[in-house]
């Protein structure tokens, strides 16, 4: 029978596939034995295991119970799963769940934070036709958005502060109904009692401190940290004599921009069609 090697060190995906190769060999398992303990077919615990596939969340889990490895699957797999993701995004990740305060500016697109599962998962597959990321890693994309949401129903909540550009309540995303879906979100989001949202007009004009998206975070401790993304690459910034400097813009954008009341009130005018 042929065997493919492979180089645990090549990749996060490699390394996943030879641990689980390893594990099952080690408690003398054949991979239709596996499959059957793990609720898969012989043929994808194989192409798991050559690097082939890329594991799931639930994957990972069901070979922990399967192979009694407590959770070690489920920690390789966090590693996979970030290969769909711009660089320095998943330290983000994990510094805005536990952030006390979150200040988001986004550009076209509504931020995850805010996503409907609908409107995440249009962009995730038109990433996929565009070749940038595979199927698999678009289901996690969408999962991920999930996963951070939960960070906003914590106790107690973080403080959400968000400024949207003119441009990510009107550029069309999927469906009308993915699209309406999405708006009837944001309105329900600005009623939330830890949430402050405003809408950046167009009208702003070079008053507009930022042209990329950006996210300040206060952390418990009230130490401040900074994010900002380029179209191939995140920047998660600490020191604070770079990161006061974005805070302080980011008070300027919320002077310029609308009310909430405003914002809400330009979100319904969206939804029932008029400019």
């Amino acid at each position: 029978m042929n065997r493919k090697e492979l180089d645990p060190d090549a990749s996060p995906q490699a390394a996943f596939g030879a641990r689980l190769r390893r594990s099952r060999e080690e408690q003398g398992l054949t991979q239709d034995e596996l499959a059957d303990k793990m609720g898969y077919s012989s043929t994808h615990i194989s192409s798991v295991e050559t690097g082939r596939k890329l594991p799931t969340l639930r994957l990972a889990r069901s070979a922990d119970t399967a192979l009694g490895t407590g959770d070690k699957f489920e920690r390789a797999y966090r590693k996979v799963r970030h290969l769909g993701l711009l660089e320095g995004f998943p330290e983000f990740v994990d510094f805005e769940g536990n952030a006390a305060e979150i200040r988001l500016y986004e550009v076209g697109v509504i931020p995850g934070l805010l996503q409907t599962p609908e409107y995440a998962t249009v962009l995730a597959d038109s990433a996929v036709k565009r070749g940038a990321i595979t199927p698999d890693q678009a289901r996690e994309r969408v999962s991920l958005v999930a996963e951070r949401q939960t960070a906003l129903v914590r106790t107690p909540p973080p403080l959400v502060l968000t400024v949207l550009d003119e441009s990510c309540i009107r550029r069309p995303i999927g469906e009308p109904a993915v699209m309406e879906a999405q708006l009837a979100r944001l309105v329900e989001f600005a009623e939330l009692p830890n949430t402050v949202f405003q809408v950046a007009p167009f009208a702003m004009g070079a008053r507009r401190p930022f042209n990329l998206p950006v996210t300040v975070l206060t952390l418990p401790d009230r130490s401040l940290m900074s994010y900002a993304e380029s179209a191939q690459r995140g920047h998660l910034e600490r020191e604070s004599v770079f990161v006061l400097p974005v805070l302080t813009a980011y008070h300027q954008l919320q002077a310029e921009s609308l009310s909430q009341a405003e914002s809400v009130a330009m979100i319904n005018q969206v939804r029932k069609g008029n400019p």
